[in-house]
C-alpha cells in the first residue's frame, strides 16, 4: 500500500551504498527542512532528463530550506554495478546524498512501486509526507507542491517569530 499525505518520513537505513554522504547525514541534513527524495535509476532515459531540474530546485530553493536526497533505484542486474552508479552521480551533476538501494531495503521503507522512477516524495519540516509524484509530467506537479510547502512553511515560521516576540517581556 503506498504512502498517504501526512505519513512520516522513512529512514534512510538499509541502502547497501552512498554517495557525497552517509545515510546519517542525508538524515541530519533532512532534519527539521522540507526534504523532496528523488527515486532514480541510471538505465531511465527520462530520469536522466529530468535530474537537471531536480538540480535546480535544489540549487534555488537550499536558501529557503529546501533539502534533496536521491535513491537510486536498479531495475536491472546491470544498475547494480556500484561504479556505474559512482560515474552517474558525478557526470549528471547529483551532489545531494545518493543511496544505492540494491536491496530494495528503502524502496519497502517507502512503500515504493517497483521499477517506478522518476518518482518525487516532498516532506514538510516534520517530516510528514505532503506530496507524491512519478512519471513523465511530474515535476510540473513537484513544483507547485514544493511552493505551497516552502510558502506554508515560511509563513508557520514567520508567525511564530511574531507570537513569540508579541509575548516578550
Amino acid at each position: 500500500m503506498p504512502m498517504t499525505t501526512g505519513t512520516p518520513r522513512p529512514s534512510f537505513e538499509g541502502a547497501t551504498a552512498w554517495f557525497n554522504a552517509t545515510g546519517a547525514a542525508a538524515a541530519a541534513q533532512a532534519e527539521g527542512h522540507p526534504t523532496l527524495v528523488h527515486f532514480w535509476s541510471i538505465s531511465c532515459d527520462l530520469c536522466k532528463k529530468t535530474l537537471p531540474r531536480v538540480q535546480k530546485f535544489r540549487d534555488e530553493r537550499a536558501g529557503e530550506g529546501l533539502r534533496v536526497v536521491a535513491i537510486h533505484l536498479p531495475r536491472g542486474e546491470a544498475d547494480t554495478d556500484a561504479e556505474a552508479v559512482r560515474e552517474a552521480v558525478a557526470m549528471h551533476k547529483i551532489t545531494e546524498p545518493c543511496a544505492m538501494d540494491n536491496e530494495h531495503k528503502l524502496r519497502a521503507a517507502f512503500q515504493h512501486k517497483q521499477g517506478e522512477v522518476p518518482a518525487y516524495y516532498l516532506f514538510d519540516r516534520a517530516g510528514k509526507l505532503r506530496s507524491y509524484a512519478a512519471g513523465a509530467q511530474s515535476l510540473d506537479m513537484l513544483e507547485s507542491a514544493i511552493e505551497r510547502v516552502l510558502t506554508t512553511e515560511d509563513s508557520k515560521a514567520s508567525a511564530g517569530a511574531v507570537e513569540t516576540s508579541q509575548n516578550s517581556p
